[in-house]
């Protein structure tokens, strides 16, 4: 149980992380719902410190902020979206949209309100947590994740691959009169095609 100071920061973190995603989707403009974000994400990592997940709470710092928030920010800055078109067209998708929300709630409830339901289950994990004096976290961690879960982690990763070769395919726009690369046709040259020869006159230039 957190008590004093802890559970003052608890609160103050808890507070912010809340207020920042509600400002994430109620911001107008979408720099500030990224930076938004991003103090989420900093406060977020301020529960973990408190529940003494450190390990988190850096990847949550390096991974999320430093490489997948600012890519978020440089790409809302750098690309010229229309987001008055992308909104026009929001409400076509609501329905949609409240039948996920209703199923995530679902199952946060399912979540939380597991431990009243079956108190049980939170009282012997599966995996104990080993002494802090021997093992640490992240070394303790790392032997359940690339032992028991080596599976799972790899699935994830290659979930994560599709995704990102998704994203490359869907944003690649071929804009005309640019020259790119053919290899095909580079392959296919032959010195009849790759050689032009002209007979130029004595004294002539091309």
């Amino acid at each position: 149980m957190l008590t004093g100071i802890a559970a003052a920061f608890f609160y103050l973190f808890a507070f912010i992380t809340v207020a920042s995603g509600f400002m994430v989707i109620a911001a107008r403009n979408p720099v500030h719902s990224v930076l938004f974000l991003i103090l989420a994400f900093f406060n977020a990592a301020g529960l973990f410190l408190l529940t003494g997940a450190e390990f988190l709470a850096m990847i949550l710092l390096v991974v999320y902020v430093g490489a997948v928030a600012v890519l978020f920010l440089f790409v809302v800055m750098m690309l010229d979206v229309d987001f008055a078109e992308l909104k026009s067209g929001a409400l076509q998708y609501a329905p949609i949209g409240a039948l996920v929300g209703l199923i995530l709630a679902a199952e946060l409830i399912i979540v939380l309100g597991g431990s009243i339901f079956a108190p049980t289950l939170t009282a012997s994990p599966v995996q104990p947590t080993p002494d802090l004096a021997t093992r640490t976290n992240t070394a303790a961690l790392g032997d359940i994740l690339y032992t028991d879960y080596i599976y799972f982690f790899q699935i994830a990763g290659l979930v994560l691959l599709v995704a990102m070769i998704g994203a490359i395919v869907l944003t690649l726009r071929h804009k005309p009169n640019i020259k790119r690369q053919n290899i095909a046709q580079q392959v296919a040259r032959t010195p009849a095609t790759a050689i032009e020869v002209k007979q130029v006159e004595t004294g002539k230039g091309i």
